[in-house]
């Protein structure tokens, strides 16, 4: 691939952007300055520097973002910053529209959250068919007995829908402590939930979803890029 077309591919600006930034002597692969725009690379294991940052080459990206509360998962939000505030400009603007949310969490809701370009990615994590589990921290305003764990686990309805939902696992940590895994992603889920169970949500982090969970270290309103464990080559 041509080193203008990896740089506008990954996000660096136009494409006219990208050739003045290799003219300028701006981009280095292997320790050299690379200052032909149309010089041919790998991009298979490809990582290049700009101005000094090093960025690995993805042909789709897929990063996880530790959510702090006061933002917004929205490219247009209303009251709060938006999330994608939090991330470099290659990610908000790779291939000229950059990556997005993967699904939702309220403004005061923090924890990780997927972002991606991937659009097959999108509909699988989010289709309901797919059945993709998400654990939540829950604290509690009331103490957790275990009719409320029964509760969730059995099923309980909500005000908008005559058929229970359940979740697919849930454990008391501690008194106000719960965690709970979903498989569905209705509006304010687990908040009206644990409401219908007779209790009240006082915080809410997301951990994990699927087979990802939130980096330790990972502070927040940090990203990393993350692994792909909804692949082809690793499904196999």
């Amino acid at each position: 691939m041509r080193l203008s077309h990896i740089l506008f591919s990954q996000g660096f600006g136009t494409r006219r952007e990208c050739e003045h930034r290799v003219l300028a002597g701006t981009v280095h692969i292997g320790g050299r300055v690379c200052e032909d725009p149309d010089e041919e690379f790998t991009t298979e294991g490809l990582v290049f520097e700009v101005e000094g940052r090093p960025w690995p080459f993805h042909a789709k990206a897929l990063v996880m973002l530790h959510k702090p509360a006061g933002y917004e998962c929205s490219m247009k939000p209303r009251h709060h910053p938006s999330v994608m505030s939090l991330l470099p400009a290659p990610l908000r603007l790779r291939s000229g529209a950059g990556v997005q949310p993967v699904g939702r969490l309220d403004e005061d809701t923090t924890g990780l959250l997927l972002l991606t370009d991937d659009g097959a990615l999108i509909h699988r994590l989010t289709s309901p068919k797919h059945h993709v589990p998400k654990v939540y921290e829950v604290t509690t305003r009331h103490a957790i007995s275990q009719a409320l764990v029964d509760a969730l686990c059995s099923g309980v309805v909500l005000d908008d829908a005559p058929t229970p939902v359940r979740a697919q696992a849930c454990e008391r940590v501690s008194d106000h402590h719960l965690r709970m895994t979903l498989t569905e992603g209705k509006y304010h889920q687990v908040k009206r939930m644990v409401a219908a169970a007779g209790n009240r949500v006082d915080a809410l982090h997301r951990s994990a979803i699927g087979e990802l969970t939130l980096p330790e270290g990972l502070a927040p309103g940090q990203w990393c890029w993350a692994p792909h464990p909804w692949s082809p080559a690793v499904a196999r």
